[in-house]
């Protein structure tokens, strides 16, 4: 009896080291995702994760031989100290392979160091200033820059007919950048400035600044503000001030008509014109189905917004990444495999540029329009392989 008790022991060893070497053999990728997931930017994270599920609904949770883990944590909003601790702990305590998320670009800047130090592939999901991607040898954007949407705005309204325009931007480095880039193509396709205010990047009150534009008297205001509650806040007081009435159009990139906040901002944005990558109603099979995925893995109470996509594109280049080195997760090999990377995107082509590691893919003009389904920012014209101008 003895003796079978100890047969039975050394087979029940013999399993679990079995187990173990076969879980070791096939390993886990882990993602360390810095992100909000609280406070007023909260959907930042929310929208970011909601994309990274959509994709490994798709394309299920294995690649390479490795099962893909997600480990995630919350900056709580613009906080820079926290972000850069947060990616300490990730790498020494959690033992991640990639830092990925970044709403914000304070956020993004001060984990950097930590990316180069580690030698850890930081994937970029939305922080969209310029100049990101410099900072360490080990980042790569799948979301947009702000030069990069602003330009073809200011182009498109030299070409319409509008000649004078004021700039309402969020007073930080998204912001600053949408500001330079549009000023400069602009007053090179001929427009005039006649005016800019910054906003705190948090709890702006919108009023006394529409009331300085409306003073003003441009033909346009081009605004840029963070996406989420402060474009809600903005329209109102656009509408309030009668800016509209007095005939001053509004223009700006595509974060203030965020789909994901677009319904609640109701009829007030109706005719708005954007310069955006991602838009909801962007007509292809590949938006169609990362809808569909989004849906099924998240519900529907948020309508996937560009953040999602830009969670859905960043999963895309981890997994051809991690096919394309066998599953290796090395830093080197995966950033040697991500540079000229191209991928069919719910947003239309993008590719991973080899020299910059930033992201060149087509801007659209688009529209606010009423369907039958809400409101969407209904693409009429584009600029396709938009690079970074500001590199």
């Amino acid at each position: 009896m003895q003796f079978q008790s100890l047969i039975k022991r050394a087979m029940i060893g013999a399993a679990m080291l079995g187990a173990a070497g076969t879980l070791q053999a096939q390993g886990v990728v882990k993602l360390g995702l810095v992100a909000e997931f609280s406070g007023p930017f909260a959907q930042y994270g929310q929208q970011i994760l909601g994309g990274m599920k959509a994709y490994m609904k798709q394309h299920g949770d294995t690649v390479a031989g490795k099962k893909i883990e997600i480990v995630q944590k919350d900056t709580t909003g613009p906080a820079p100290d926290v972000a850069k601790r947060l990616a300490q702990e990730l790498v020494t305590r959690d033992n991640v392979d990639f830092l990925v998320g970044f709403g914000l670009t304070p956020n993004a800047l001060a984990v950097a160091p930590v990316a180069t130090e580690a030698k850890k592939p930081m994937i970029i999901m939305n922080a969209a200033t310029s100049i990101i991607t410099t900072k360490s040898p080990y980042i790569v954007r799948v979301s947009m820059t702000l030069p990069q949407i602003t330009q073809p705005m200011a182009q498109w309204a030299a070409k319409n007919g509008i000649k004078k325009v004021y700039t309402v931007v969020a007073d930080y480095g998204p912001g600053l950048d949408a500001e330079a880039a549009f000023t400069k193509a602009f007053k090179a396709a001929g427009g005039e400035m006649v005016g800019s205010v910054h906003t705190p990047l948090q709890n702006p009150d919108f009023a006394p600044f529409v009331q300085r534009v409306k003073d003003a008297k441009p033909e346009a205001v081009f605004l840029f503000l963070p996406a989420g509650e402060q474009g809600i806040a903005f329209m109102k007081s656009y509408k309030e001030r009668g800016l509209a009435d007095a005939g001053i159009k509004l223009i700006a990139t595509g974060d203030i008509t965020d789909d994901g906040v677009l319904d609640a901002m109701g009829d007030p944005t109706l005719g708005l014109v954007t310069s955006f990558h991602y838009s909801a109603s962007h007509n292809s099979p590949e938006n169609m189905a990362f809808k569909k995925a989004y849906a099924e893995a998240n519900g529907t109470t948020l309508r996937p917004n560009f953040m999602a996509a830009a969670g859905y594109d960043g999963m895309a280049a981890i997994y051809e990444a991690l096919r394309k080195t066998n599953g290796s997760t090395d830093g080197d090999k995966i950033m040697a495999a991500l540079k000229g990377m191209k991928l069919s995107s719910p947003r239309g082509a993008i590719m991973i540029d080899p020299e910059t590691r930033d992201v060149v893919q087509t801007v659209y003009i688009r529209k606010v329009e009423k369907t039958g389904g809400g409101l969407y920012n209904m693409e009429f014209d584009k600029f396709p392989d938009q690079k970074d101008p500001g590199k």
